[in-house]
């Protein structure tokens, strides 16, 4: 008497109870699951000079493995040559990533969460099908490579003007018509690759990047060359191959690193080929560059 009496449980309360187990242990078993999962792609990770490092190259992956985003640790993500259209925004998850290599996808865009990548340094996203380059990419200041060739590229954000620690660009066959303006305050720049776009002009601006040494504007229509380029005293190559060029500034003598006229692509000096140019230059460049250079310089 007095005591608690038992109260026997209803059927239905009996299947709730078995619905919300089931539930419970399905997501255990999906906990579980995920946890196998990226314990299986983690073996694939390699230290590789004292970098985690993670290559899943041509593996005809048409959408990433979502238990890659668990890898929070990796630093070397390589996805180039596969399928992929889209990535997802878990890859701000991956903010120790260091190195990554989209190569050669079908990618339309780039997630904004790529800004999360505070550490990235390299970025390769050449060979894809992006026509614009999100804001966010701006955040990632530590970058120090960006590729972003072969795409179909008519601009960049002007947030990218916060990129101080860039050395290499490479936005080579796309379909930009000017040198964006946040590229004259990558001060640090010393490649800089815009070759096969639809340049016609380059802005006086270019005398910014004074630690410039590569400048490659072949295949393009370029009428003239500013003046403020021949100030660029690090130059050691500038192409301006098959272009719309009739003459030179007076001032081109003092590229003095140029050394000389160059024919094949990897060679420093000035590449001047397969341009309209008009005599006297066409004539006197036949001597090679210090006739160049000899018949421009102020007597």
């Amino acid at each position: 008497m007095g005591g608690k009496q038992s109260r026997t449980l209803s059927s239905k309360e009996l299947n709730d109870m078995s619905v919300s187990q089931r539930r419970q242990s399905a997501i255990r078993d999906d906990q579980s699951s995920m946890t196998l999962a990226a314990g299986r792609i983690r073996r694939h990770t390699r230290l590789h000079f004292g970098y985690s490092t993670l290559s899943l190259a041509m593996r005809g992956l048409n959408e990433t493995p979502t238990e890659l985003w668990q890898l929070q640790d990796l630093q070397k993500l390589n996805l180039s040559m596969n399928c992929l259209r889209s990535l997802p925004s878990s890859l701000g998850a991956l903010d120790n990533l260091v190195v990554l290599n989209l190569w050669g996808n079908n990618l339309s865009r780039l997630p904004p969460e790529i800004g999360l990548l505070k550490k990235l340094r390299v970025l390769f996203a050449c060979r894809n099908r992006l026509s614009e380059v999100p804001e966010e990419l701006g955040s990632c200041t530590c970058l120090e490579v960006l590729s972003l060739a072969n795409n179909q590229i008519t601009g960049l954000p002007s947030s990218l003007a916060a990129m101080r620690n860039l050395t290499k660009l490479n936005l080579s066959h796309n379909h930009i018509a000017h040198i964006p303006t946040c590229v004259y305050s990558m001060k640090g720049l010393v490649f800089l690759h815009l070759a096969c776009n639809r340049l016609e002009t380059i802005a006086d601006q270019i005398q910014d990047l004074v630690n410039l040494k590569i400048l490659i504007v072949e295949g393009n229509s370029i009428h003239t060359l500013p003046k403020t380029l021949c100030f660029l005293e690090s130059l050691e190559l500038l192409n301006v191959d098959f272009n719309d060029l009739q003459s030179v500034p007076v001032e081109m003598y003092l590229l003095s690193k140029l050394g000389r006229l160059a024919c094949h692509p990897l060679d420093k000096g000035l590449h001047i080929v397969h341009n309209p140019l008009l005599k006297p230059i066409q004539e006197v460049l036949q001597g090679g560059l210090s006739a160049l250079y000899n018949y421009l310089k102020p007597t």
